[in-house]
């Protein structure tokens, strides 16, 4: 008799997951199966699951019925052949990025710009993803396998619910190690008290920085995330003014020598137009939260200026490794992550119910390993 295990699938796009029961996959040679403890609900989520096929036809979600679940976390639970650094027991991280391996990117050893890129248990970024997110589903399932070189390691000091957070966290540290974010260094983040944002402020400390200024809209989730930052944190409420202005006014005229735009796909696209008129000469700017449409950038001022603006949409296993190798020497503090955890039972309860959240401090979690 197959063993099974317990799952939550999408069927058809706009429609609620169903529990059911399907076998438990076998890793395949550099795969491993991992015991699934904690999934993060993303905010976007819901936009995934309902309106993806319709905005964005060309980037693909799995087949369905599929088994979705961004940010897993838990502890292996076997391995399969040619596996040498994970065993039986290790506690990790399952980073979703997955490449095809063979394509010319992924031979010059760049596999997040994989002609195939694809997140599993999300979507895919061409329509040659589809292979990758039928073989490796998401983690809203008691098992899921992933391949080995996926996995980072988690410290013991580090809980499974923490670690389903380093998909937005990941993406901050990413975005900021592209801009060369150090001491020294004047940073300008927009939407700093959203679930991307925030993750500046936590990783303030680990990164030497020594001045980042952040925007939002909610002055009280402002004045919760300038607790975090012991000094460092410079916030300005939307509501008070234009972004440049203000920045200009703090650093004397100078600017932000690096930028990051953590602002959602409905954000006012003058917001982030403000940001880069904020930017000092020879300043990089990096776009991490998908401001949707055409923007009417002044390419002549970046010219003059040398300025930079690139795009960074996620992070490598590697790069999480050391976010956890951060939490273990003491310089990245989790602890302000607000968990809300569901039994898998409630996906769809914790899909619905994440608009209410307490901005970048509220972590929804999914744990299959929960009853209700």
């Amino acid at each position: 008799m197959t063993a099974t295990m317990r799952a939550a699938r999408m069927h058809h796009v706009g429609e609620p997951m169903k529990l059911e029961e399907l076998p438990i996959p076998e890793p395949g040679p550099g795969d491993v199966r991992v015991t699934v403890h904690a999934v993060n609900i993303v905010p976007n989520l819901a936009n995934i699951l309902n309106m993806w096929t319709t905005w964005f036809p060309h980037s693909p979600l799995p087949t369905l019925p599929a088994v979705f679940g961004l940010d897993p976390a838990g502890v292996v639970e076997s391995v399969g052949e040619g596996v040498q650094a994970f065993k039986p027991g290790d506690r990790v991280y399952v980073n979703p990025g997955r490449s095809c391996g063979s394509c010319r990117s992924c031979r010059n050893g760049d596999s997040i710009n994989c002609a195939s890129y694809a997140f599993a248990g999300y979507f895919g970024f061409s329509a040659t993803a589809i292979d990758l997110l039928d073989r490796y589903q998401g983690g809203l399932a008691e098992y899921m396998v992933a391949p080995a070189h996926s996995l980072v390691k988690l410290p013991d000091s580090l809980s499974f619910n923490a670690a389903a957070r380093f998909g937005y966290l990941g993406t901050m540290y990413s975005a900021l190690r592209k801009a060369g974010a150090g001491p020294g260094k004047t940073i300008l983040i927009n939407g700093i008290s959203g679930t991307l944002g925030i993750g500046a402020a936590l990783l303030a400390p680990a990164l030497g920085l020594t001045h980042v200024y952040g925007t939002g809209r909610d002055q009280g989730l402002l004045d919760q995330v300038a607790k975090l930052g012991n000094g460092r944190l410079r916030l300005h409420s939307l509501n008070d003014g234009p972004v440049d202005d203000w920045v200009r006014e703090e650093t004397d005229g100078y600017g932000a020598d690096i930028y990051i735009d953590a602002l959602g796909p409905g954000a006012p696209h003058e917001t982030f137009l403000a940001g880069m008129r904020a930017m000092a000469r020879g300043g990089i700017a990096v776009n991490i939260g998908a401001v949707a449409g055409d923007l009417p950038i002044d390419i002549h001022r970046m010219m003059d200026q040398q300025l930079r603006l690139i795009g960074s949409a996620w992070f490598t296993s590697g790069e999480g490794q050391a976010m956890a190798d951060m939490v273990e020497g003491g310089l990245l503090d989790l602890g302000p992550l607000e968990h809300q955890v569901f039994p898998l039972e409630q996906v769809n309860d914790a899909i619905g119910g994440i608009a209410q959240r307490n901005g970048g401090f509220s972590n929804f979690i999914i744990s299959p390993t929960a009853t209700s």
